[in-house]
């Protein structure tokens, strides 16, 4: 097994530290201070180079990041004014994801590690969701609940401390993204789906065109939204072009209405069966506006403190990553030069 340089101390001493995200198709590191404080956080996109197939393409991914993340590392150095030799640590992305883009990732990482002599430590994409929600509120209180809603994870956890959650929830098919984007694609709208519905949305109505919600059984924390793609398919099969041009911005109101106030209800149900005050949403459907403004209302009429990390910490980033890595290498954790990036990481509960 070949593991850190034998000198390397087994207490990390803080410091700058990178973090680098490639679990999917956003190329991203960020670099944080030694207090933990993000000094940069740059993401490079392969949104254009998907598009045509309207949605992501593995081979095409993979070696979009090997292109790209040379450059985005150095970029995120040079905004954090640090210097390679200053770096005390690093933190990659280990799964889940694509294969073949954390490889990437995961590689990258072990080489730094490497040559700068200095301890690395992979990381679950859930947990560096999840610690998106202390970024730019670090007072954000424990035992709290997070909901991570992304294009392939709609979870619930109870978040007791800074070692573990508990998961009280999770999708039974797809995730609340992975409908988005499908639906869009029903729609005919152009990638990312998200995005694409959560613009259109705004200029129709949410019960114009009802769509069922799926609950599941009673107290149920589980998620599912296939069958909701299946409505929307229904109703596009019983109207001709015309109708659906027509009636598209209300198609797609009433379709993200029924996503996110599953979302909500489920979210704000697992707070109090939970006994706790306090809410985080992460991951990118987190920046959904009607989702987010829902998710505030319900809050300030609760008395639920609720954390909504910003735009640029919804979607796949680094910054995430490293305060994840952080706190893995502060608790005494390491990773050996012969680590595996892992496409079907579980998060540690």
């Amino acid at each position: 097994m070949i593991g850190l340089d034998p000198r390397a101390a087994s207490v990390w001493t803080p410091g700058p530290l990178l973090g680098v995200e490639t679990s999917c198709d956003e190329t991203s590191a960020a670099v944080l201070s030694t207090n933990g404080t993000v000094l940069s956080n740059v993401i490079s996109s392969q949104h254009a180079v998907h598009q045509p197939f309207g949605g992501v393409v593995p081979e095409l991914s993979s070696r979009a990041h090997i292109e790209t993340i040379e450059g985005v590392a150095s970029q995120a150095m040079r905004e954090a004014g640090v210097q390679w030799t200053d770096l005390a640590g690093l933190a990659v992305t280990q799964g889940p994801g694509l294969a073949g883009s954390l490889i990437v990732g995961v590689n990258y990482a072990k080489a730094l590690s490497y040559a700068l002599r200095i301890p690395m430590v992979g990381v679950s994409h859930l947990e560096g969701h999840i610690a998106s929600a202390w970024l730019q509120d670090p007072a954000f209180p424990v035992p709290c609940v997070v909901l991570v809603a992304s294009g392939g994870h709609s979870h619930l956890y109870l978040k007791q401390s800074d070692a573990g959650c508990t998961l009280l929830g999770r999708t039974r098919d797809d995730a609340a993204g992975e409908a988005f984007d499908k639906g869009a694609q029903m729609l005919g709208l152009e990638y990312p789906g998200g995005p694409a519905i959560d613009r259109l949305a705004q200029t129709g109505s949410a019960t114009a065109i009802p769509f069922p919600r799926s609950y599941l059984r009673k107290e149920s924390l589980d998620f599912s939204f296939s069958g909701l793609k299946t409505a929307l398919l229904y109703k596009l099969q019983e109207m001709d072009q015309g109708q659906r041009d027509a009636r598209i911005a209300d198609l797609a109101a009433g379709y993200q209405e029924a996503i996110v106030t599953v979302l909500v209800d489920k979210a704000f149900f697992a707070v109090k069966s939970s006994g706790v005050t306090a809410l985080a949403v992460v991951g990118g459907v987190s920046a959904n506006t009607r989702l987010r403004m829902l998710l505030q209302r319900r809050a300030s009429t609760s008395s639920i403190r609720l954390s909504l990390p910003p735009l640029s910490y919804c979607t796949d980033n680094a910054a995430m990553i490293a305060a994840a890595g952080r706190q893995a290498l502060l608790t005494g954790k390491r990773a050996a030069l012969d680590m595996e990036a892992d496409a079907c990481l579980a998060l540690q509960t």
